[in-house]
């Protein structure tokens, strides 16, 4: 590979990793929310309660990039949203909407490790399709690192196998990592490698914005209940919280710098946010405990954030011994 074409390599790959930085801010900072939300409307359906705190997140988002792009877009990022850009938005759109709805119900009748575990089968199933598309074994090297992966997250989680059964909550989650998957693979289709990020990234949030608002509409108890939890600021600090760090800059981020590595790698490099999740858990409840009134305590440091963190990391550094060549 090309010095440069390393450079820009390693720079997508620390780029998506911050990216699950953001993501990792989401797990403390969501149930927070769906916490502040629940003390303001107690006895809202789960239906209702994760579209609510879920949907302005990408409402607002979708507003601010529009903003941005007829006041300060300039040359070619002016130019018109061609078919292409409007296809790849709105799969992206439905891809992460069902997804995260599915993994938020789902959370509702299932384990949290368990949940995370589920969802981090992307990156098993990102490399099975991958295969079979190309009808080429991805080689030894990828399926180990794909086993390394899933057995840090195990441990990270605390997954217990005697547990887990196929009930409501694991069905869902496990449908929503193929959705998930889904969202990481429309990333990598050639047809889209000419797409503008931010285009592609204002369309997919408009897309999930419509899909959360008629969720959020039609299970809610009443009109004004959708307008109740505007009145307190801990809500409104939450999602904009959420909204600049885990939407806007997480997204953007993605949609960016993912296209520049394989699928295979990305799903395999998302698979650190719950390693940064459970760091941001360890101290960021107590903080918003004492801001907002709710009662959220810490997480504590365990052997198992340290041995399925190791994994997980030791995964991303074995797949980077050689890496796929990717076109420019």
């Amino acid at each position: 590979m090309h010095p440069s074409q390393t450079a820009r390599h390693w720079r997508a790959i620390g780029m998506l990793v911050l990216t699950t930085a953001f993501w990792g801010l989401s797990f403390p900072a969501v149930k927070a929310l769906a916490a502040v939300h629940q003390g303001i409307q107690p006895g809202c359906s789960n239906w209702f309660t994760t579209a609510a705190t879920v949907g302005p997140r990408f409402v607002i988002g979708a507003l601010v990039l529009l903003v941005f792009q007829l006041l300060f877009a300039r040359g070619d990022a002016r130019r018109a949203t061609t078919r292409a850009e409007w296809k790849q938005g709105i799969l992206l759109g439905l891809f992460a909407s069902i997804g995260m709805v599915l993994q938020g119900d789902g959370l509702q009748f299932t384990e949290a490790s368990t949940s995370a575990f589920l969802t981090q089968l992307t990156a098993i199933i990102i490399p099975i399709f991958v295969a079979l598309r190309a009808r080429r074994n991805p080689g030894w090297l990828v399926w180990l690192c794909c086993v390394l992966v899933m057995a840090g997250v195990a441990i990270l989680g605390r997954f217990d196998w005697r547990a887990l059964h196929l009930g409501r909550g694991e069905i869902e989650t496990l449908l929503s990592a193929f959705f998930f998957a889904g969202q990481i693979l429309t990333l990598d289709r050639p047809e889209f490698a000419a797409n503008r990020a931010m285009r592609i990234t204002l369309i997919m949030f408009a897309t999930e914005a419509v899909i959360h608002a008629g969720i959020a509409t039609f299970t809610a108890p009443s009109p004004a209940a959708l307008l109740v939890p505007w009145a307190s600021p801990a809500f409104v600090i939450l999602v904009l919280l959420l909204t600049v760090f885990c939407t806007l800059g997480a997204f953007l981020l993605m949609n960016t710098w993912q296209p520049k590595i394989t699928a295979t790698e990305a799903g395999l490099v998302y698979c650190f946010e719950p390693i940064f999740g459970t760091l941001l858990a360890l101290f960021l409840p107590g903080i918003f405990s004492a801001a907002f009134g709710i009662n959220y305590p810490n997480e504590t440091a365990t052997w198992t954030l340290l041995t399925g963190g190791a994994l997980i990391t030791a995964a991303n550094i074995l797949l980077q011994l050689k890496p796929p060549a990717r076109p420019s």
